[in-house]
């Protein structure tokens, strides 16, 4: 079972997502403890394909407060995700496509280890927001009247 870090809740109302992936991250000891104090925020990260590699960009997991200055991390440094050769080519080919990024949709522990959730996505018109948001309320009035039909 997973459990969530830190979520980006507001990339999915900005972006379609078409795809997700789950990477590993390259961290320092300091910023591991930080996450496990939850010092973390991801509503600005998102992954790039530079020099065969992917970084994570715009995570900001804050200093650990009793480390020294020679073990502290810098706030935001771009961090290497993991992931195979393979994966990474592939994501390099869909976002060489105009339009598409790759947006941080949440950071969560499995087992041990910090992984990071990525979606290929693709960024939302404004009458797209109102379409998704107007599907919302109809769904859920069409609950409260299931709801209220299955009370008597």
């Amino acid at each position: 079972m997973s459990a969530d870090i830190s979520k980006n809740r507001k990339a999915r109302h900005e972006y379609l997502i078409l795809d997700t992936y789950e990477c590993g991250i390259e961290l320092k000891g300091t910023e591991v403890k930080s996450i496990r104090a939850g010092a973390v925020n991801i509503s600005d990260a998102f992954a790039r394909v530079d020099k065969g590699q992917l970084i994570l960009h715009g995570c900001s997991i804050q200093p650990w407060e009793t480390a020294g200055e020679y073990f502290q991390h810098l706030t935001r440094r771009p961090r290497r995700l993991l992931a195979h050769k393979a994966e990474i080519l592939k994501i390099d080919q869909l976002t060489a496509q105009s339009g598409e990024t790759l947006v941080c949709l949440r950071m969560y522990w499995k087992g041990k280890k910090v992984k990071v959730e990525i979606g290929l996505a693709k960024g939302k018109t404004h009458a797209d927001k109102r379409h998704a948001l107007r599907d919302k309320v109809e769904m859920r009035e069409a609950l409260r009247e299931v709801s209220k039909f299955n009370r008597g």
